[in-house]
C-alpha cells in the first residue's frame, strides 16, 4: 500500500478533546481543526471552553469530565450537532504537590478523578458510539513521563499517570476487533500557559541542560503527534505510549553538562 499524503487529513471526522481549553489540549484541538476534524471541546471552564471554541472554530461544551452524567450528556449533544465521534482525546488532568507521608485520601481520590477515572468514563463512552454505529477509530490519552519513572512529592499523580498507560494497553486489546485503536502520548516539560506561570526565572535556560534536545517542548509538537494518531498514517499502531519529550526519558538521567554540553550522568 503506497503512503498518500491524504492519509494525514481528518475530513469529515468528529473529535473531541477533553480539557481543550487551554494548554496541550487547546494545541490538539487547534491541530485537528487544521487537518479537517469537526471539533468538540469538554472543558469545565466556561470562558476558556468558550474562548478556546471561538478561536478554533469548535463546538465548545462545558464538561465536568469526572462525572458520568456530564460525559453522556456532552457526548449526546456532540454526535447530535456534529455526527459520531471517532477521535477522542482525552487530555484533562490535574496536579498538586502531595508528599507520600503527608497524601490524605481525600487528595488521593482527587488526582485518581482527575487524571484516570475520566480517561475510563470517557474512552467507554466513545467506543460504546463507535461500535453501536459500526465505525473505527481512534483514542488517545495524555498521559505523563510522570507515569515512567519515579515522581518525589507527586506518587499519587504518577501511578494515575501510569495506569493511564495500562490501561491504554489493555484498550487497545480489548478495543482492536471492532476497528478502534488506543495510544498514549507522554509529555514531559511542555510551554504551556500554566507551565510559564509557576516557572522560576531562569527555567527555560535550565531546560537546556536538563532535556537532549536542549528545550522545552510546544504545544503544537503534541498536536502534531495527536494528529498522526487520530489518522490513517498511524493505522497500524495501536496500544502504544509515545513519549513526545525531546528524548527525557530515553536519556534516563543524562544531562548536558553546562559549561561544555557533554553528557553527564547525574545532575547538570
Amino acid at each position: 500500500m503506497a503512503i498518500d499524503p491524504s492519509n494525514i487529513l481528518l475530513n469529515g471526522r468528529v473529535a473531541v478533546v477533553t480539557g481543550g481549553g487551554s494548554g496541550i489540549g487547546r494545541g490538539i484541538a487547534a491541530g485537528l481543526k487544521a487537518f479537517g476534524a469537526q471539533v468538540a471541546i469538554w472543558e469545565i471552564n466556561p470562558d476558556s471552553c468558550a474562548s478556546a471554541a471561538a478561536e478554533i472554530g469548535a463546538l465548545g461544551i462545558v464538561t465536568d469530565v469526572r462525572d458520568a452524567e456530564a460525559v453522556d450528556s456532552a457526548l449526546e449533544r456532540s454526535s447530535a450537532e456534529l455526527g459520531t465521534v471517532s477521535i477522542l482525546m482525552n487530555n484533562a488532568g490535574g496536579v498538586f504537590y502531595s508528599p507520600l507521608l503527608d497524601t490524605a485520601e481525600k487528595g488521593w481520590d482527587a488526582l485518581y478523578r482527575a487524571n484516570l477515572r475520566h480517561v475510563f468514563l470517557c474512552t467507554q463512552r466513545v467506543a460504546r458510539a463507535m461500535v453501536k454505529a459500526k465505525i473505527g477509530g481512534s483514542i488517545t490519552t495524555v498521559t505523563s513521563i510522570e507515569g515512567a519513572r519515579a515522581a518525589p512529592g507527586y506518587a499519587s499523580y504518577a501511578a494515575a499517570k501510569a495506569g493511564v498507560i495500562n490501561y491504554t494497553k489493555t484498550a487497545a486489546l480489548e478495543l482492536a476487533q471492532y476497528g478502534i485503536r488506543v495510544n498514549a502520548l507522554a509529555p514531559d516539560v511542555t510551554l504551556t500557559e500554566g507551565i510559564m506561570a509557576i516557572a522560576p526565572p531562569g527555567a527555560e535556560a535550565r531546560f537546556a541542560f536538563t532535556i537532549p534536545m536542549g528545550r522545552a517542548g510546544h504545544v503544537d509538537e503534541m498536536a502534531g503527534a495527536a494528529v498522526f494518531l487520530a489518522s490513517d498514517m498511524s493505522s497500524y499502531i495501536t496500544g502504544q505510549t509515545i513519549h513526545v519529550d525531546g528524548g527525557t526519558q530515553a536519556s534516563s538521567g543524562w544531562y548536558h553538562k553546562p559549561e561544555t554540553g557533554d553528557y553527564i550522568l547525574g545532575p547538570p
